[in-house]
């Protein structure tokens, strides 16, 4: 299993004080957070795409390059990209370009975005969302796999002998995760591509994304992937980490109850039980990561949101290292360890199962 951080670059106000950091200060803090995730030995840093306040995080493909020239092996990240308001073209373009500069150390989140307003901003209709990602998706992977595309759709102006460029690094584009919350069709598109699904595992009961992850293994196994049980699967989960349950549950309240989305899943005692909230000591969070594999199967990626809704900087960086003393070896003990690389080969052979995956079905 590969374990990682992701967030979305809120610029929240830390309860105790009223106090939000600015947009200068809140993204160099999440560039620290990066740096500071890999020195601790996790895998993975994954940041999330929004245009609206209170979020910083406008232009992922920039952040995770400037986090690229102060790391050396973690894997950079989107939580989400958003398929349907950016154009193909710029994604392909932009994420080869990432990958070239991290030496390969990239991969990708796709998602459709919740937020109505930001689609007529980028001159599209939210009600026409599965089909805009399904269409621009179908793009991204001929913009990444052929030198010259011929293209036309409902969405987009048409494209005539187009090369994108630079090209992905030595032929293989970065491996694409699917996010999605409560949409099929998503779950059905990763699985046809041969591709990662991942589920937030936020807000709602784990049982609930459990359902689409079921969903996808079998469609995986239907597009003549592999076993139901080697499909490529991730998942979230926020994480407030102390050296005893009391102190977690104490401290973190002011910043759950205070924040309209955590705060969404209901009282905080309930919300740790049947959401992906893991609250506690290091030995509760390792119970916790395992108890999802009893409801996804052996899955491959966990990712832990510990920088949101005002969190202040050093008590992340407490976290991140008492994570990375006690949580992660205890969670690879139990689980395995995904290569670094396993996704690395984008879309894979003729299958489009992704190189390494025959592995990682059984380690994760």
């Amino acid at each position: 299993m590969q374990l990682g951080i992701f967030g979305v670059g809120d610029r929240t106000p830390d309860p105790a004080t009223g106090v939000a950091p600015s947009e200068h200060e809140r993204l160099h803090m999440i560039a620290r957070i990066a740096v500071h995730a890999e020195e601790a030995g996790f895998d993975v840093f994954a940041i999330g795409e929004h245009h609206n306040p209170p979020f910083v995080v406008s232009a992922g493909s920039t952040l995770l390059a400037f986090i690229a020239a102060r790391t050396s092996t973690i894997t950079l990240s989107t939580s989400t990209t958003l398929i349907t308001t950016n154009d193909p073209v710029k994604i392909a373009e932009d994420f080869a370009t990432l990958q070239h500069l991290a030496d390969g150390r990239v991969d990708i989140m796709l998602g459709r975005g919740n937020t109505a307003p930001v689609y007529p901003w980028f001159g599209q209709d939210i009600r026409e969302g599965i089909p805009l990602a399904l269409e621009n998706y179908g793009l991204l992977r001929r913009l990444w796999d052929e030198e010259s595309v011929n293209w036309s759709g409902r969405f987009r102006a048409p494209l005539e002998g187009f090369t994108a460029i630079p090209r992905p690094l030595a032929g293989h584009p970065p491996f694409v995760w699917h996010g999605s919350i409560r949409s099929p069709e998503v779950a059905e598109s990763a699985a046809r591509h041969g591709d990662g699904f991942f589920v937030n595992n936020l807000f709602m009961p784990t049982a609930h994304f459990a359902r689409y992850v079921r969903f996808y293994r079998e469609r995986w196994a239907a597009h003549g992937h592999g076993s139901a049980e080697s499909a490529v699967v991730g998942a979230g989960s926020s994480l407030y980490v102390r050296r005893n349950s009391q102190d977690a549950f104490r401290e973190y309240a002011p910043y759950y109850y205070g924040h309209p989305v955590t705060s969404s899943a209901g009282p905080l005692e309930e919300a740790s039980q049947r959401t992906g909230a893991i609250v506690g000591s290091p030995a509760q969070a390792v119970e916790r990561v395992l108890s999802f594999r009893e409801q996804f199967g052996p899955y491959q990626r966990q990712l832990f949101g510990l920088d949101v809704a005002g969190i202040p900087e050093a008590t992340i960086h407490e976290m991140i290292e008492l994570a990375g003393a006690e949580i992660l070896p205890a969670i690879r003990e139990e689980v395995g360890s995904t290569p670094p690389d396993a996704f690395a080969h984008g879309f894979g052979g003729a299958t489009g199962q992704p190189a390494g995956s025959s592995q990682v079905g059984s380690a994760g």
